[in-house]
């Protein structure tokens, strides 16, 4: 059995543990990290002290889009890890993309979530709204020629960006209209692991 390390809260275990749902693997996930800490145990798995972490079978992995890159490969078959080394290329860019984005976002999330009032500077929060908003507009401009990040059906690539997006949305981040962006998640929302993993309250 899968077994998965760290808190839902965190972004990329939200990744993780909704990919597990979608290729219908038997989990079990372990809080580790934030308000719940790290032990001995764990740090001597994953010696950058970050979460997750897996198990599967006598693989041990850390990094979030390695894991689900390793999952896609192992679990996913053609539709989530394509033979094509085209059309795996093209849906996998948005998967480092994501970084970038992830930074982005950073000090809008932790002022707006992470912090109390009176901690936020609101100088930094509007700068990380403004940067999002630059970023979400290179998206909704990629959704509007294809369905989904990774071409005409859900696969891989859309996993972190999934993820990710929901906070935009969650946060009420300002930005300008965002059609595209706005149906795909949408559809996101309708997918069962995305609704019951990522789909929480933010803390």
């Amino acid at each position: 059995m899968l077994t998965i390390w760290g808190r839902l809260n965190s972004h990329n275990v939200k990744k993780v543990v909704w990919l597990a749902e979608e290729l219908g693997l038997a989990y079990q996930r372990h809080d580790v990290g934030g308000a719940f800490g790290m032990d001995d145990a764990y740090r001597a798995k994953n010696p950058n002290a970050l979460v997750p972490t897996i198990e599967d079978g006598d693989v041990a992995l850390w990094e979030s889009n390695a894991i689900l890159r390793y999952l896609a490969a192992r679990h996913g078959g053609d539709a989530l890890w394509p033979a094509d080394p085209v059309r795996r290329a093209l849906a996998d860019r948005w998967m480092d993309w994501q970084f970038g984005y992830a930074e982005a976002q950073r000090p809008a999330f932790v002022g707006l979530v992470r912090q109390s009032p009176e901690q936020r500077d609101p100088a930094a929060i509007e700068r990380a709204t403004l940067a999002c908003g630059r970023m979400m507009t290179l998206l909704d401009a990629a959704l509007a020629t294809r369905p989904w990040l990774s071409g005409d059906a859900f696969g891989l690539g859309d996993v972190p960006m999934g993820v990710y997006t929901h906070t935009f949305f969650a946060l009420g981040l300002a930005r300008d209209p965002l059609a595209h962006v706005a149906d795909w998640y949408e559809r996101l929302q309708a997918r069962p692991g995305f609704a019951a993993n990522v789909m929480i309250p933010l803390t």
